[in-house]
């Protein structure tokens, strides 16, 4: 993608974008029917079955946690009102067994 990115000369906006034969751009973005057709288009090609665009949310979402991601980064990401639905839409558990502020290097033995 960074290099499609670096090619096109895209800088900020949309992506994906909707051009005429003359290379004139569309004011609207690519349509869902779009994506949902090259979706299936690639899928087939490569021989992967019942592979949806939402799908790859889904495997951001993973990828984000799988790389250290803080869930409640996740959860704005992806607009879930708590963190619990984003807990079971990626299929993770808090792990209060061990909790991170289990990690503190605090003692409280008395000092002299």
């Amino acid at each position: 993608m960074d290099s499609w990115l670096r090619s096109s000369g895209v800088t900020e906006g949309l992506y994906f974008r909707r051009i005429w034969k003359n290379r004139t751009e569309l004011s609207r973005g690519v349509a869902t029917d779009v994506v949902w057709t090259l979706v299936k288009h690639y899928a087939k090609r490569i021989g992967v079955d019942h592979l949806a665009p939402h799908d790859f949310r889904r495997t951001c979402a993973r990828l984000c946690h799988g790389a250290g991601g803080e869930l409640e980064q996740i959860q704005f990401l992806l607009g879930h009102a708590s963190v619990q639905t984003t807990e079971r839409y990626i299929g993770c558990r808090q792990k209060f067994k061990e909790a991170v502020n289990d990690r503190f290097q605090i003692s409280l033995a008395k000092t002299a």
